[in-house]
Parts: C-alpha cells; sequence; structure tokens
C-alpha cells in the first residue's frame, strides 16, 4: 500500500492574498509564519519545497535549514520520502539559523521542526517581525500521538497552517500517526520506510512497552 500523501486541508495563503512583493524590503514590510504539519508520509517536505521552488521562481532570495540530526538521505539538501530535493544547510540549534540567515533573506525554509530546542518559535517570530516568510514543516506528534513541541506552539502563533495526511497502510484511510514498528523507546528515532508506517485513528497503537505492529 503507497504512504505517499493523498490530502492536504489547508488555509495556507491564497496568492490573491499574500502582499505583492517589493524590490527593496523596508523594516515595515509584513512578514508571516506558514507551518505545515502532519504525520510521518504525508508530504510535508514536499509541499516545503513546492513553496521554496515558487519563491525561487519569484527572484525572492532564499534560505534552507535541517537539523543535523536528519541525515537520512543527504547532509546538504531537504529529500521527501518521493526523492524530491532542495539544497539546504544543516544546523544544530535555532539560534544557528538565528545567526547565519542574511540581512537581505525574503524566505526562510526549516525542514524537520520538531527536532529543533524551543527557541525555534522566538527565531521565527523574530524573522516573520524582520518581514521574512517563514516556512516550517514538521512532525506535530511523536510514535506515542503526543503534541512534538515546538511544532504546537509554532502552530499557535503561525498565520497559516497546511495539515498533510498520509494513507494508512492497514486499511487505506488518511493517516494522521506515525506508528513505530521497531525496538526502542528513544522519542527521538530518525528513520523511514520499514521503521515507521503512517496509521489511521483507528489503526494506530498508541504507545505500547514494546512497538507493535497492528493485527491484520
Amino acid at each position: 500500500m503507497s504512504t505517499k500523501a493523498t490530502m492536504i486541508r489547508s488555509i495556507e495563503p491564497d496568492e490573491n492574498e499574500v502582499p505583492a512583493r517589493k524590490e527593496h524590503r523596508s523594516a515595515t514590510t509584513a512578514g508571516w509564519i506558514e507551518v505545515i504539519a502532519g504525520s510521518m508520509f504525508s508530504g510535508k517536505s514536499e509541499e516545503l519545497i513546492r513553496r521554496l521552488r515558487r519563491a525561487r521562481i519569484a527572484r525572492q532570495r532564499i534560505q534552507v535549514f535541517k537539523p543535523e540530526i536528519d541525515s537520512r538521505f543527504s547532509d546538504n539538501h531537504i529529500v521527501s520520502h518521493s526523492e524530491i530535493k532542495h539544497e539546504s544547510a544543516n544546523v544544530r540549534t535555532a539560534a544557528e539559523i538565528r545567526a547565519r540567515v542574511e540581512a537581505n533573506t525574503e524566505v526562510v525554509g526549516i525542514d524537520e521542526g520538531q527536532f529543533f530546542d524551543n527557541e525555534l518559535i522566538g527565531v521565527a517570530n523574530e524573522l516573520a517581525e524582520r518581514g521574512v516568510r517563514v516556512i516550517i514543516a514538521g512532525l506535530d506528534q511523536d510514535y506515542t500521538g503526543k503534541p512534538w513541541e515546538p511544532m504546537p506552539q509554532l502552530l499557535a502563533i503561525a498565520e497559516y497552517i497546511t495539515k498533510t495526511h498520509a494513507i494508512c497502510v492497514k486499511c487505506g484511510q488518511p493517516a494522521n500517526y506515525s506508528q513505530r514498528i521497531f525496538e526502542s523507546e528513544e522519542r527521538v528515532a530518525v528513520g523511514a520506510a520499514g521503521m515507521y508506517e503512517a496509521r489511521c485513528r483507528q489503526c494506530f497503537v498508541p504507545h505500547a512497552d514494546a512497538p507493535t505492529i497492528h493485527p491484520d
């Protein structure tokens, strides 16, 4: 059963509503925060890359970051599960993002937001207040189904939110959970297909002493 994203419920900015780009951004130009959240295999990174590519077509100045811990597919690219890529820089902390964003940057993309510390909330706000469009993609829940900070706080302060869904590998319904199917009690255990499955609410098995495959 394919785990590619099939549904996106979005309140992202409509193209007709987004302020027209100015050649020289002033201190009064409005910035904003966009958050793309969902389970694994739901197309979060793919949607992030799509928006970044559109910004590049518009000749906007872009910087993209991802956490150093996530080197599953590439050390210097965001890579979706469908193998779509966009160049990025690896950073360890949210403070490093703040330090590395250049004064003339107009769009900042951040992937795997759940792997950053809570300082990401303040960094995102600061950049938006400077007039930067900030786009953050990440898991909103961990493998036990609990909200995964700092994503819930980012969802609260974002102007625009997109909730993505995968396909449940058990029943084919829209999936909102990431089911861990290997032995680990660590909250952060970076993996992909063969280590996690997309599950719907009915087929998801909440936290168990040993990760389990839902019975057929």
